[in-house]
């Protein structure tokens, strides 16, 4: 009997040895794969995006649902359980301060008392800064301010900021005093811009502007010039990506400035889903282009230099059917999961780890080289509807051949090369000479140092059973009749919208304040054509639509001045009306 007791006892320590041996335990498939990747409202399927490997997110607090009985209410749509399992599932969470009620409205249409001390009761965007920054302090550590100011027409739905460049500049200084007074360890963001409001209409960027009110500052340099990263929301052509943010860039370095750049915002919502018909379609996309266009959005943001990236957004809500044109969802409204959602779980682990990334080729076909330490991907797809060929330098006799559906095969490097056919990609819309979004990706991972590499494990669900990936087809998906066929038309008088970001549903009231423990963050040419659609199937409606995401004006040259091409070229247009101030 005193053997069995001790037994016992031994079979129990050993138990919870291995219960509370947190090094020695196994990653859970649901754990973040690399920090740099995230995915916009992941809280309405939290399961689905661990299972996508979701490293952050973005929750918005639309200041006058937040307090719309008054200063002393707060009544957010997104609750604060729902807040905590995002920091708990090790995602970090990114808030969105937007929106005026009609309490703190001026005549002028900014907040009231903007220009009093960030310190004075009377600065009523301050004290809803400082209560946001306070309550979830430790569990909210990075704040986006405000939302696209950059769109200047009044009656487009995207229209956020009544007031000039000087009072977003007050706007901004005033968040980030108030956020480092009440948070030092936050960090503050820059608002979006649209890029294309200014560059569609020959206006200089409000961004390069709204730099130059803050530099005016005399304090601004001893404050960091009041924010802490920039923030972009490119959508639609992974080319233009890449340009728009080394022109941001640009932008602050022309000005002494140096910040990171995150990609809060990203995708190519398909038209051809049949749970969500989008008969008036601005871009012929399907869902497999969908696919695609993750991988190759992620490589090529990574190669220009941003330090994040997310895709707007997880899942189609019912309420997104009014709000929203197209389906954004990597999960349909059922929770099925799009194409596009495997293509985001792939990719993020083949890139994870990536230490630097350059386009080492970019005309008929795209070679992407992400360093990883001892192995490096690359990152490969056709651009033109064709087949290419593309040959990468050998660093070992054998290398890993993966598709973005995750099926992969040894292939062996001949005459010192790797040699991989890419199959034509559909080119639903063209951009110059090249497809608006590229073929299938595959991903070649080999060894620096000569040895077998070490492909991604599958983590968060098995990936596909390997396939010849070197040679799969593309089949080019021909693009439906639109149901509006307007001409389009050159001139300015054509007024693109912006996005407004869908609303959340309803959640319960969240309590008191919240605490939480957060991981820190790492150290840180020609336009776009409008093409017919393929089978001579009529043209849809190109802007009228104020709930419509349009594509914005390519550019595949070195220079970055080469994006703006002036307002006589059309299809140039970034139309979207998500986000309703």
């Amino acid at each position: 009997m005193k053997k069995n007791h001790h037994a016992l006892i031994l079979l129990f320590l050993l138990f919870l040895a291995a219960m509370t041996a947190g090094p020695a335990r196994a990653v859970s498939p649901a754990a973040p794969v690399d920090w740099r990747f995230g995915i916009v409202e992941t809280y309405e399927a939290p399961g689905e995006a661990g299972a996508a490997g979701a490293a952050w997110t973005r929750v918005r607090f639309q200041w006058a649902d937040v307090q719309a009985g008054g200063p002393g209410s707060w009544t957010p749509r997104v609750s604060d359980a729902q807040i905590s399992g995002e920091a708990a599932a090790g995602r970090r969470v990114v808030g969105l301060l937007i929106g005026l009620p009609g309490w703190a409205r001026a005549e002028n249409g900014i907040p009231r008392g903007l220009y009093l001390p960030h310190t004075d009761p009377g600065n009523t965007w301050a004290a809803f800064v400082r209560t946001a920054a306070g309550r979830y302090s430790g569990v909210i550590n990075n704040w986006v301010i405000w939302n696209e100011p950059d769109v200047w027409d009044k009656n487009a739905p995207g229209h956020t900021w009544d007031g000039s460049v000087e009072d977003f500049a007050q706007l901004i200084k005033v968040a980030y005093l108030t956020i480092k007074e009440t948070n030092p360890n936050a960090q503050v963001h820059m608002s979006a811009f649209t890029y294309f409001w200014d560059a569609n209409y020959g206006r200089e960027q409000y961004f390069a502007r709204l730099l130059d009110a803050l530099i005016q500052d005399p304090n601004a340099a001893a404050n960091n010039y009041y924010f802490d990263v920039a923030t972009a929301h490119l959508y639609f052509q992974p080319a233009v990506m890449y340009d728009i943010i080394q022109a941001f860039y640009g932008m602050m370095n022309g000005r002494g400035i140096v910040k990171p750049i995150w990609v809060v915002e990203t995708n190519a919502p398909p038209a051809d889903d049949p749970t969500w018909p989008v008969p008036n379609w601005t871009f012929w996309v399907t869902q497999q282009e969908q696919a695609a266009f993750i991988p190759q959005a992620f490589a090529l943001s990574l190669a220009a230099g941003a330090q994040r990236i997310a895709i707007y957004k997880m899942k189609d809500l019912e309420s997104d059917i009014g709000a929203n044109p197209e389906p954004f969802g990597l999960l349909r409204r059922d929770g099925s999961r799009r194409p596009a959602f495997d293509a985001y779980r792939v990719a993020v682990r083949y890139m994870a780890g990536t230490e630097a990334s350059r386009r080492v080729q970019w005309d008929e076909a795209a070679h992407i080289k992400l360093a990883q330490g001892k192995q490096s991907t690359h990152v490969l797809f056709s651009r033109v509807p064709g087949e290419r060929v593309i040959r990468v330098e050998a660093t070992a006799p054998t290398a890993v051949l993966a598709d973005m559906a995750g099926g992969q095969r040894t292939i062996s490097a001949q005459g010192g090369f790797f040699t991989i056919t890419l199959p034509a990609a559909p080119c639903g819309q063209s951009a110059g000479n090249y497809c608006m979004i590229g073929g299938r990706v595959f991903y070649l991972v080999q060894s620096t140092e000569g040895g077998a590499p070490q492909p991604p494990a599958a983590g968060g669900g098995s990936l596909p059973a390997a396939t010849n990936v070197a040679t799969a087809a593309a089949t080019r998906t021909p693009a439906p009749a639109a149901t509006a066929t307007p001409s389009p038309s050159p001139t300015p008088s054509a007024t693109p919208s912006a996005t407004a970001t869908a609303t959340p549903s309803a959640t319960t009231s969240p309590t008191s304040t919240m605490t939480a423990t957060v991981t820190p963050s790492p150290s840180p040419t020609a336009a776009a054509t409008r093409t017919p659609p393929p089978t001579g199937t009529p043209t849809p409606a190109p802007l009228l639509s104020a709930r419509r995401v349009a594509a914005a004006a390519t550019s595949d040259a070195a220079a970055v001045g080469m994006i703006v091409v002036g307002l006589g070229l059309f299809g140039a247009v970034f139309l979207r009306a998500r986000r309703r101030s």
